[in-house]
């Protein structure tokens, strides 16, 4: 892997609610290479954007709250720093693409003027210098007539257009690691590839490290270089792409990719699913989260949670059967 450009270390969050403490994120640990690009992929409410909104600081306090955990970027600890400092990290040096642009663009502004807000505020640029980044910015991620349209709205856009606009805004002070939260989910599946293939050509210009989050493995197939899966807030299974698709050792991962759809599937093979609902994040079963869904379970399953260890160079799982053989470990 390259240099470690992120270390996120033991990362906990809670949610303290009138019915419980939500358990959101549960210890979680990875590393980010320089230029690296790492998925982040599990099912709704598993915690894949709770713990990237954490070490950002934009966790709403109160109810939540991180309650352990260290963040290690370029040196210095995210956790650590005060509002004015995680402030001038935010936007500069690590950047957000979020889930729904039309939510997230400010309707009563122009384009323009979103995007120039950074460049002055981080750059110190002026009014004019500013709103030419912006025109470059807007032909970098391939909108037509860029100089044209920096004085459209948002609704005058379309959703592609617009993922486009926020991918413009992101990148806009040149920033060492980009957070890419779902930002396909609401797009059809040709703009989507359109989107992916974007981003990895702005990687390869730029030279950016990216954390890319999703709840579809197909999308990462051809896109990631490494994987780490979660369930429930804790990571199941690390590994790079060519391992985690082609032996994988989690049963929740085997699941996940039963469920996608393969060219080369035969006439008769059936996509399959996993029985049973993710567990309540309030009361979590005492072992393993993935137990009482698991086909594979066993009785130490129930009472202890595994760690995440390594089972083969640059892969890990959290898992007491070895797959491969079906005993424990």
């Amino acid at each position: 892997m390259a240099e470690p450009l992120l270390e996120v270390t033991g990362l906990e969050t809670r949610f303290f609610t009138a019915d419980g403490v939500v358990k959101a994120v549960n210890g979680i640990s990875y590393t980010v290479g320089r230029g690296e690009i790492l998925a982040i992929v599990g099912e709704s409410g598993c915690g894949k954007s709770v713990g990237v909104m954490s070490f950002i600081r934009l966790i709403p306090e109160p109810p939540g709250k991180v309650t352990a955990g260290e963040v290690i970027f370029q040196g210095q600890d995210l956790l650590k720093m005060d509002k004015e400092t995680i402030r001038k990290v935010r936007g500069k040096h690590i950047a957000m693409i979020f889930q729904d642009p039309m939510t997230s663009l400010n309707p009563v502004l122009t384009i323009g003027h979103q995007i120039t807000q950074a460049l002055k505020l981080h750059l110190g640029m002026n009014k004019e210098q500013a709103r030419n980044r912006a025109i470059e910015l807007l032909e970098l991620v391939n909108i037509p007539e860029a100089s044209g349209r920096i004085d459209d709205y948002a609704h005058q856009f379309s959703g592609g257009m617009r993922q486009r606009v926020m991918i413009a805004m992101a990148l806009s002070c040149d920033p060492t690691l980009l957070i890419a939260d779902e930002p396909t989910t609401a797009l059809d599946v040709t703009i989507q590839a359109q989107i992916v293939k974007l981003v990895r050509r702005l990687r390869d210009e730029l030279g950016m490290a990216i954390i890319w989050i999703t709840h579809d493995l197909g999308v990462v197939a051809g896109f990631a270089e490494r994987v780490a899966v979660m369930y429930a807030g804790s990571i199941v299974e690390e590994a790079l792409v060519e391992a985690l698709y082609g032996t994988p050792a989690h049963p929740y991962t085997i699941g996940l990719l039963g469920s996608l759809p393969r060219l080369d599937m035969l006439r008769e093979e059936r996509l399959t699913s996993i029985d049973g609902m993710p567990p309540d994040l309030i009361a979590l079963p005492r072992g393993c989260p993935f137990a009482p869904r698991c086909s594979f379970v066993i009785d130490r399953c129930r009472k202890e949670q595994p760690p995440l260890e390594a089972v083969a160079v640059g892969h890990k799982v959290a898992c007491w059967i070895d797959l491969s053989t079906r005993r424990q470990r």
